[in-house]
């Protein structure tokens, strides 16, 4: 096999499983908003069963959704007649995975989850299938052919449950109203975990700030400028923000000024800086600089005076940014 071959058959691979993915998004439809309701209105966990590759993918869905505000297990469906049954409650919710709907270890456990009164939800290829006519609500996977050459190994197929999956965890996490804020107590590990728990208030500039009043004049301002990172905050004597100047504003000023020495820093300065809040998330902070081509901003309290400053280097240094 040549590498043009190679290229052109990973190609094909990929078209299929778009084409899968776009016939999954026009046939989403009731069922979908059924099992939304389904798993958004129980007060158990959510059980997610599937066997070989469906099982992976079952596994897959499980974790996703508990890390996004539901809690979810996955159930072995042959473990589950030898003693697992004991973790389903009576008011949990299943989501059973079969490409055909016919997989006899699922259909098995499908009937011991009825005598438990657990609601069920099919993901399954075959909307006409034993699964997706006994369950509660069906998520149609239905795919024209597997990327596999021989139509056998599950590949578009195992994508189309995978995204119904995440569709499934992302409109529920929406409809609750799960917020970053919640996302990070699940994921305090890592960089997701610093992006997500870090505040401005961890990494801002507290001592020594390069405050200045505004009738102060450029000779003054590039001192600070220089020694304190490029940035000068304006202020009154009661810290309330007034303005900020930066090293690449005296840049500009020198272009346009032959003897910019003189200037007082008040008829240069901006005067409705962007700033950040010491207690929000420094990713927030993060956001806002890298839109704007802002290298550093003043941190204030809800009364607008000054507390700190916050460097876009230090939050890149921090894993933040």
């Amino acid at each position: 096999m040549t590498g043009e071959q190679a290229i052109a058959l990973g190609q094909r691979v990929v078209r299929l499983e778009t084409e899968a993915l776009a016939e999954v998004e026009r046939r989403l439809g009731e069922g979908f908003a059924r099992a939304v309701d389904l798993v958004a209105t129980s007060s158990g966990r959510v059980i997610v069963a599937g066997v070989g590759k469906s099982g992976l993918i079952g596994r897959k869905i499980a974790a996703t959704l508990t890390s996004t505000g539901t809690p979810a297990t996955f159930l072995h469906p042959t473990e589950s007649l030898h003693g697992d049954l004991g973790m389903v409650g009576d008011d949990d919710v299943a989501i059973l995975l079969s490409k055909s709907g016919e997989s006899e270890e699922v259909l098995i456990l499908l009937e011991h989850l009825k005598r438990f009164g657990v609601r069920t939800i099919a993901l399954t290829a075959n909307a006409r299938s034993s699964l997706a006519r006994d369950c509660d609500a069906t998520l149609d996977a239905w795919v024209r052919e597997e990327a596999c050459p021989h139509d056998l190994a599950p590949t578009t197929s195992t994508t189309a449950a995978l995204a119904l999956g995440d569709a499934l965890a992302v409109v529920i996490l929406e409809r609750k109203g799960f917020r970053r804020e919640d996302f990070a107590r699940f994921h305090p590990g890592g960089s997701l975990g610093r992006k997500l728990l870090t505040r401005v208030h961890d990494l801002m500039e507290r001592d020594r700030l390069p405050i200045l009043p505004p009738s102060a004049t450029m000779r003054e301002v590039i001192v600070l400028l220089a020694d304190r990172r490029g940035i000068v905050i304006a202020a009154g004597a009661d810290r309330q923000l007034l303005g900020v100047f930066t090293a690449g504003d005296f840049t500009r000023l020198m272009e346009r000024e032959a003897n910019p020495f003189d200037i007082l820093l008040e008829r240069v300065m901006t005067r409705s800086p962007r700033t950040a809040q010491a207690q929000e998330l420094a990713s927030a902070a993060v956001y806002r600089m890298e839109q704007f081509g802002i290298m550093a901003m003043p941190v204030t309290d809800d009364t607008g005076t000054i507390v700190g400053v916050v460097h876009l280097h230090d939050l890149m240094r921090a894993g933040v940014a």
